[in-house]
């Protein structure tokens, strides 16, 4: 049977390091997940008594396209709480998880052969999605000395650009940009003519300097969030985008006839989610605590070469002092140290044979665990 050029995307490498992982699992032996960037606590627990109690209320039928309009004054409420934004409800547009916004957003904004500059390293997904959409990414690739993040000129000696991606915190590298560097971004795209999309799905985990959003800089562009990360909801795919006013019925018009509508019980879920402050805030210090436990043990165990992270919950490490070729020095860690650990390969193209992320998303002792086994690991290897 035929297939599509469309189709010919590339694998999403860390996916395959999990279930490598899992295989090893299920033959008897414990592995340290370091590759997945999973919370490895539950949703909150008022989150899980909100949907049971809706449940037992009465069906959870189909909702609106664009969500529940109490979600959507929920989400509207955080941007208040957190950067201290009045944001209109009817901006917020629910959808399956931030995978399903990032479709949304590219299918409003771009036509096919549009041309998407993405900030490398990144998230592998960006580039995959749009090969999918018949776009083109450009792989704009960001320098050490700005923290792996891009600045306005690099994207300058790219032409035709119809869109530009940034993430802070960013995945993998977990750094963050302040806001005088995301105003020159935005400030850049715009005087271009260039669609610009905010994922900021890491925000609320973030160690000392708050993460700036796009929006308190500006409200023509797209920003992308989920209740994934710092929620601790991921297997519940919901996520939300804020879109300028002029482009919610567009957006409405893809949602209704893409997902019909996104899951009504996760949606019960989050709304109660964005009440359980404490418990998120508690989640939150544990992860800082990790921060700190890799900046200390990953030294110990040889790999120096990283930006701290300012959020999220990466670590991302040149690693040419040891390999040429991530794949296998992930697949060797894997095998020789039981600890899973994620090639480069899958944030960057052309130099993530180089270097490897490192998640400490999972609970302390986990993560103590890791970095020991890392540490008798790369003594042994010399």
């Amino acid at each position: 049977m035929r297939v599509s050029r469309r189709g010919a995307v590339d694998p999403f490498i860390v996916m395959d390091v999990m279930e490598q992982a899992r295989a090893l699992e299920a033959a008897g032996r414990h592995i340290v997940h370091m590759e997945i960037g999973q919370p490895g606590t539950p949703a909150p627990a008022a989150a899980r008594a909100a949907l049971g109690a809706a449940m037992e209320a009465g069906p959870l039928g189909y909702t609106a396209g664009l969500g529940l309009m109490e979600l959507r004054v929920g989400i509207a409420g955080l941007y208040q709480r957190w950067y201290g934004l009045e944001i209109d409800p009817s901006r917020v547009v629910i959808t399956a998880g931030a995978s399903s916004a990032f479709l949304l957003a590219f299918t409003a904004l771009f036509d096919a052969g549009d041309r998407v500059a993405l900030g490398e390293p990144c998230y592998p997904s960006y580039r995959q999605i749009l090969k999918a959409l018949s776009l083109e990414p450009v792989g704009v690739a960001a320098s050490e000395a700005n923290r792996l993040q891009p600045v306005p000129a690099d994207l300058e000696p790219v032409a035709d650009l119809a869109g530009l991606i940034v993430a802070s915190p960013g995945n993998p590298s977990g750094t963050m940009l302040g806001r005088e560097e995301l105003a020159a971004l935005i400030g850049h795209a715009q005087a271009r003519g260039i669609a610009f999309i905010s994922d900021e799905i890491y925000h609320g985990l973030d160690f000392g300097q708050r993460a700036v959003s796009a929006l308190e800089i500006s409200d023509e562009l797209y920003v992308i969030n989920s209740f994934s990360k710092y929620f601790s909801m991921t297997g519940w795919r919901i996520g939300w985008m804020v879109v300028p006013e002029d482009h919610i019925r567009l957006v409405e018009r893809l949602a209704q006839n893409m997902f019909i509508c996104p899951s009504h019980a996760s949606q019960v879920a989050a709304l109660a989610a964005l009440d359980c402050v404490q418990e998120l805030e508690a989640n939150r210090a544990v992860y800082a605590e990790n921060r700190q436990l890799m900046l200390e043990g990953l030294p110990e165990a040889g790999f120096t070469r990283f930006a701290p992270p300012d959020g999220a919950f990466y670590v991302y490490a040149d690693v040419s002092e040891f390999t040429d070729d991530s794949l296998a020095f992930a697949a060797e860690i894997l095998n020789g140290a039981g600890v899973a650990v994620t090639p480069g390969l899958d944030f960057d193209p052309e130099r993530g044979a180089r270097t490897l992320r490192f998640s400490y998303a999972q609970g302390r002792a986990e993560i103590v665990e890791g970095l020991a086994r890392l540490k008798a690991f790369m003594a042994a290897r010399g």
